[in-house]
């Protein structure tokens, strides 16, 4: 999969006639332009004396490109990177969508203003010796590193003695034609000056990833304005954020504007970093990287993660579990307007309500998602083959059987697994044939295709868990693949991804040793600035260790013994609920156990009497579940069951909402990953959880893993 990033030059590569063509082709933003700056762009572009001055080369530079880079994506679409040398940054926000074209205009027409008033100082370009060297040789100057450009090009900036008199064995010193020391500690002044003007604008997440000139890397959320300032008065990282872009695998540049100084810049010598995982996942999914970001139950992996990952070109799940129909509805419709169709829903197994889910599997059919999760199924069911086989056909040119929506299956027992490696069973395919909800053709693809052509292996995680091994897991899991793929003559093979541990490069780099084709990840999103939770529990999850987690009843399969994974630092939910469920396991009623343990649960569990309890729950289950009702009326073990699980139920929302004074009582799924993310990335710019954005996670732990790996086998052989 070709990764693509468009490159946007700065000044210095103005030319007279710039724009030929691409300004006539949008007259009505062109005389947008002409009426914010008082003057004709068109006649500018064609004006050599104007475009040897910064206020006006500036916006004129940056029209030419804004304008090219519209006409470049309505021909061949969106690039995988952005990239803006100095004032070229901006052209590159305006096509990541951070800001409209007016507003990038304004900017810059602004910028160029304070950048010609400060006066004094020149430039020079040294060539032929890297900027470590260069450095070596500045202290006590007065002279800085303006732009680092390339292994052999670096560009400085100071006194205009101090530049006249530079010199450095082996190397070339070019002065530039320029009266101003920019990109350098001589611009302070304009650079707090500009930040008033940034200070009002309102900047939106990017699109597509753009690097920032002040770190190589891509530009976070909320601190652009912070970098644009920056960038006045530091070094622009240029030659960094080059070999960050071929690192990440991309192997095509598209400069846009005038010349071609920034391609002749790209690096020749900078090995991809290995992409891991399976290119088919990556082409089938139409991500970057053999990464998900897995679903968290109400909502914790909101939309807000989800648009994230899929602007980063990754791909996130919604967590639609324990939500209502018209939420999930409401959450697709925003995914559907922000993504278009790359995004996933998390399809979950109700033991307690079989309608939920065929109600749910309707709306995804009707909003044709075509990425689904499927969690805590222990059976295959009628609605989940429905899901998957509905569109499915034969391909006119091959014959083979094709199914149009994928189904990742989460497991941890190899007979689950199986039967996510099967066709769906015939006895389902035959009713719902008869029912009208597949036709014959669709059936007739079904019978030979797997109801997931990926299944994810959980091993010890958060929730929900078995808390299996994955050293133990995965090499069952990939010879049952092969084993089932055989039997069942797959034209296409069946994927093995994992998940569970997964918090540092270290187990990430393992997982595809294992045999990973894919890796998808849970506990480290749920701590960052997207996740659907509260500060409070960001704040939790952001200290713990890998030791700091628990086992306790899941509240959902409370009767059944089920077990969730939970944080236990700071929080004494563990230890209630684990309590509860050793009285429902001791005692036949709630009258049966004595009178000071009942009162210390209404008083310090529930805050609430046992009465108040029965009457929400009786409510909600006279409404959703009648019989389940009846049953408990008529039998006191099962009714106080049903007030022992209303705890979990309001735990998770006291996390959720982040009620401080019952911080005690918080439930927090969460596996040693958490911890283990935290230790990885203590002392760096992510040990603050608000920096933790959901696609910046994934960069670490995928880039971090691909240079273990190469760092391993370079001293194997």
């Amino acid at each position: 999969m070709m990764a693509v990033a468009c490159l946007f030059p700065g000044q210095g590569s103005q030319r007279r006639g710039m724009g030929a063509g691409i300004l006539d082709r949008y007259p009505d933003m062109c005389a947008g332009a002409d009426e914010i700056l008082g003057y004709s762009v068109k006649e500018l572009c064609e004006d050599a004396a104007r475009l040897r001055d910064t206020r006006y080369v500036q916006p004129a530079l940056y029209t030419v490109s804004a304008l090219g880079y519209l006409a470049r994506a309505e021909e061949r679409g969106t690039p995988d990177y952005l990239a803006g040398h100095s004032l070229g940054e901006y052209a590159a926000l305006f096509a990541a969508g951070c800001f409209d074209f007016e507003t990038g205009l304004r900017l810059v027409a602004r910028r160029g203003e304070l950048m010609a008033e400060a006066k004094g100082g020149t430039m020079a370009a040294v060539l032929g010796v890297p900027r470590e060297r260069v450095e070596s040789l500045l202290d006590g100057t007065g002279v800085d590193v303006a732009n680092d450009n390339s292994d052999d090009q670096v560009v400085i900036a100071g006194p205009r003695d101090a530049i006249k008199s530079f010199q450095v064995d082996g190397g070339k010193v070019i002065p530039l034609n320029v009266a101003t020391a920019f990109h350098s500690r001589y611009m302070k002044d304009a650079a707090a000056a500009f930040g008033e003007a940034l200070s009002e604008v309102r900047f939106t997440e990017p699109r597509v990833p753009v690097l920032s000139n002040v770190t190589g890397r891509p530009h976070q959320a909320g601190a652009i304005a912070d970098g644009l300032r920056a960038q006045i008065d530091s070094p622009v990282r240029w030659r960094e954020g080059m070999r960050y872009l071929a690192e990440q695998g991309v192997d095509q540049i598209e400069e846009i504007g005038p010349g071609d100084v920034l391609t002749k810049l790209w690096p020749k010598d900078v090995p991809a970093r290995p992409r891991l995982g399976s290119a088919a996942f990556r082409e089938d999914y139409g991500v970057r990287q053999a990464y998900l970001a897995g679903s968290m139950f109400k909502g914790i992996a909101s939309t807000d993660l989800v648009i994230r990952m899929g602007r980063a070109g990754l791909m996130g799940f919604f967590g639609a579990g324990g939500l209502t129909l018209p939420e999930i509805e409401a959450a697709i419709q925003t995914l559907r307007a922000e993504l278009g169709s790359q995004f996933g829903m998390n399809l979950l197994y109700d033991i307690h309500e079989d309608g939920l889910e065929r109600d749910t599997v309707d709306l995804y059919l009707r909003h044709d998602v075509r990425h689904v999760e499927a969690a805590a199924y222990p059976r295959i069911t009628a609605p989940l083959v429905r899901y998957r086989f509905a569109g499915a056909r034969r391909d006119p040119s091959s014959g083979q059987a094709q199914a149009v929506r994928h189904v990742i299956a989460k497991v941890s027992r190899p007979e689950v697994a199986q039967a996510f490696m099967s066709p769906p069973p015939e006895a389902i395919v035959r009713g719902l044939v008869e029912e009208g909800a597949l036709s014959p053709d669709e059936a007739g693809a079904a019978a030979e295709l797997p109801i997931s052509e990926d299944v994810c292996v959980e091993a010890d995680s958060a929730g929900h868990t078995d808390a299996r091994s994955p050293y133990a897991l995965m090499p069952a899991m990939i010879a049952l693949r092969e084993e089932m793929t055989a039997r069942h003559g797959y034209a296409k093979p069946i994927r093995v991804g994992a998940s569970g541990g997964l918090g540092s490069p270290e187990a990430v780099a393992a997982a595809f040793v294992l045999g990973a084709d894919f890796v998808v990840t849970g506990s480290v999103n749920q701590c960052s600035p997207e996740a659907g939770t509260s500060d409070d529990v960001k704040e939790i999850l952001a200290t713990l260790d890998v030791q700091d987690t628990a086992y306790a009843p899941a509240g959902d399969m409370f009767e059944l013994g089920a077990r969730v994974q939970v944080a236990r630092k700071g929080t004494l939910f563990p230890a209630r609920a684990n309590k509860l469920y050793q009285l429902y396991r001791q005692y036949g009623s709630l009258d049966e156990i004595d009178a000071k343990t009942r009162q210390t649960i209404q008083d310090t569990y529930f805050h609430r009497s046992f009465d108040d309890v029965w009457d929400e729950t009786s409510r909600f289950l006279a409404e959703r579940r009648p019989a389940e009702l009846a049953r408990a009326e008529a039998n006191p073990k099962h009714r106080m069951a049903l007030i022992f699980r209303w705890y979990f139920v309001h735990t998770m929302r006291l996390a959720q909402q982040g009620v401080d004074d019952r911080r005690v009582d918080y439930q927090i799924h969460c596996g040693p990953a958490m911890g283990s993310f935290n230790r990885f990335v203590a002392g760096t710019d992510l040990e603050d959880w608000r920096a933790r954005h959901v696609d910046v996670i994934a960069e670490r732990l995928m880039s971090g893993a691909a240079d273990l790996l190469a760092d391993r086998l370079r001293k194997l052989l």
